[in-house]
């Protein structure tokens, strides 16, 4: 259970968090009653903090606008959360000043209680994560801000974009959200040049300038997975189509979703994508490690059974073994 100055204190927090909560929900929180919540409330309010009240249907209270807040509180989960965040910023191909983050990190270990400091420090030096690195493809980090927040304000922005032709163009877009797949940022949204959803990659926006049209996004769109399924039917010269000998449920857990759509075949599932390079195609699909039928093309047929010579041939022994070398 809250002591009651635990249970002021997290009233502060939930104004901080949700402007504009009503008295029903911090009760609800607080497994309290109304009348106590307006005792915390006056509370804060006799400690100096401007809480303000507002009636009605879209009622609840906020903080006064300019409040400058009391020094950092965080819970042992939410110390370990941003500690987390800050490490994983470096490896996020974000173009930050290592300064920056250290110097964070300094700050938060200063104002954290000894206990979650230490901590902070520790995770710093000591935690390594192992995520593939994306410095082909730096992006600024004041334009993934510039760019939430022209999403978060549902503001219109005006970009130069390079094609991956090398082409530039001016457009206009309502952002709908930011993506990081594949080692890559994203900017999801709708394009007016080209009336329809489109994705654009944050390395080749040349320019960006936030607009003072405002959108309304569609309700419910998730730009992950628009993002993801962008990715999977992006053009190549093959289109390949596989039965693969696994139900869907398995065959989604061996095959991301960025390589490709799957869909059940009875007790199978069927595999498509496009490719480039049928010899990579080759490899992967004896890597799945689960019997399977190539429906199309023909070609590829070919190349996984000269896959399959090679791999004979290498399994023999020095002796009989021709010398490796790329597939052709």
């Amino acid at each position: 259970m809250y002591q009651p100055a635990s249970r002021v204190l997290t009233v502060l927090e939930l104004l901080q968090s949700r402007p504009g909560i009503s008295g029903t929900e911090i009760a609800r929180r607080l497994e309290v009653d109304r009348r106590t919540v307006r005792r915390y409330i006056t509370t804060l309010q006799d400690l100096g903090v401007p809480v303000r009240g507002v009636r009605g249907r879209h009622g609840g209270y906020r903080l006064q606008p300019g409040f400058r807040l009391p020094p950092l509180m965080l819970t042992d989960d939410e110390a370990l959360a941003v500690s987390l965040g800050l490490l994983l910023s470096r490896q996020l191909g974000i173009s930050i000043d290592p300064d920056s983050t250290d110097s964070a990190s300094a700050k938060l270990a200063r104002v954290l209680p000894i206990p979650l400091g230490e901590q902070s420090r520790a995770i710093q030096e000591v935690v390594r994560l192992a995520l593939p690195a994306a410095s082909e493809t730096r992006v600024d980090g004041a334009l993934i801000g510039a760019l939430s927040k022209a999403t978060g304000q549902h503001r219109r922005v005006q970009l130069r974009y390079r094609a991956w032709q090398g082409e530039e163009s001016r457009r206009e877009i309502d952002p709908y959200g930011l993506v990081y797949l594949m080692q890559r940022w994203y900017l999801v949204g709708y394009c007016h040049l080209r009336d329809d959803l489109r994705m654009f990659r944050l390395d080749r926006i040349a320019h960006c300038r936030t607009l003072e049209t405002t959108f309304a996004p569609p309700h419910g769109f998730d730009c992950l997975e628009f993002a993801t399924r962008s990715i999977a039917s992006m053009p190549g010269h093959w289109p390949v189509s596989v039965r693969l000998d696994l139900p869907l449920e398995a065959a989604r857990e061996r095959i991301p979703a960025t390589h490709g759509t799957l869909a059940a075949d009875g007790r199978s599932t069927i595999y498509r994508c496009t490719v480039d390079d049928l010899d990579s195609m080759a490899r992967y699909l004896v890597g799945l490690g689960c019997r399977f039928t190539v429906l199309e093309p023909d070609d590829l047929r070919s190349r996984l059974r000269y896959l399959a010579r090679q791999i004979e041939r290498f399994a023999a022994g020095p002796a009989e073994a021709e010398s490796p070398g790329r597939l052709d």
